[in-house]
């Protein structure tokens, strides 16, 4: 697939500030209270050790203080690149069901929905560096299903569990995040978001999931996988700064993260979000699959994530 041409559009090149269109787009942006995107020269922590579970890893407490701050910094770009990608990709998406509204209710929602998300993509761009595309499971997972040309599989990954999956995460990172400025802006996408995932619920009421079904559970069945197999960036993170690190040392961390209660809170919530009236087919299948199942440490260090 050429990925110039994806709906997600992680590719698309960034704002170029010769680009004469940027005087209309911050206007633009202005009117939804917005702003053109002024990207940081340098990174911030935002969420501190703590937020990572860090506090209680043996590795990164016996680094030095420049060791510490270097793992913090990948820790957080790593939040704040998800979240910058999971924004772009939302462009397209709801620009997608735009074209596939089936009334014009419904069309005008996913109007109003993408304008909410070119606000996220031009705030939550303002707070880091130009980010690169590398490999990330996740969201080759997410650019793959938007892809899709079936509505019921996009509402109920994308906007069923997805959003309702961003929209907790969001929670959690906004409480926590030590940045009045962001903490506000994180704040003012959770109705924005609660909005969408609402949306796909009520779409899917009365919707027959039919073939949809099997699509559905081998999907979220990958997701479910990378959500069991714990806070895999933080050790990445960690690994990066220390040098190598051996199997044991990384069971090691992933214990010390309690990495079974990390993934389990979150395998729980996921459970919740797709246990809807007429989908009790897909949850027993993965259920079958053992995918609300977290993993001990030493299983996760046995998957290659990288």
């Amino acid at each position: 697939m050429n990925q110039q041409y994806t709906i997600a559009g992680l590719d698309l090149p960034d704002i170029n500030p010769e680009d004469k269109l940027n005087r209309i787009l911050s206007s633009a942006l202005e009117k939804t209270n917005g702003y053109l995107i002024n990207k940081s020269t340098s990174l911030a922590h935002y969420w501190d050790a703590n937020y990572f579970n860090l506090d209680k890893v043996q590795i990164f407490q016996d680094s030095t203080p420049a060791e510490q701050s270097s793992i913090l910094q990948l820790c957080n770009l790593g939040i704040l690149e998800e979240a910058y990608f999971i924004e772009k990709a939302g462009m397209g998406y709801m620009a997608k069901m735009i074209l596939l509204a089936e009334t014009i209710s419904e069309r005008m929602l996913y109007g109003l929905f993408a304008a909410d998300e070119v606000t996220h993509f031009s705030q939550i761009s303002s707070f880091l560096p130009t980010p690169k595309v590398s490999y990330n499971p996740f969201l080759d997972l997410l650019e793959n299903v938007v892809e899709s040309e079936d509505k019921t599989v996009l509402l109920f990954v994308l906007q069923v569990v997805l959003e309702g999956w961003g929209l907790t995460h969001y929670r959690s990172i906004a409480s926590c995040c030590q940045n009045p400025h962001l903490k506000s802006i994180l704040q003012g996408f959770l109705q924005d978001e609660s909005r969408h995932h609402a949306t796909g619920v009520t779409l899917l009421e009365n919707r027959s999931l039919g073939k949809s079904s099997q699509n559905i559970v081998e999907i979220l069945a990958m997701f479910l996988q990378m959500v069991q197999l714990g806070p895999q960036s933080v050790v990445k993170a960690v690994e990066q700064v220390k040098g190598h690190l051996s199997k044991q040392d990384k069971i090691n961390i992933f214990a010390q993260l309690d990495t079974e209660t990390h993934s389990g809170s979150r395998l729980k919530l996921l459970r919740n979000l797709i246990d809807l009236p007429n989908a009790k087919n897909i949850l027993e299948n993965l259920e079958m699959k053992g995918s609300f199942q977290p993993l001990k440490p030493s299983q996760c260090v046995s998957f290659n994530c990288s």
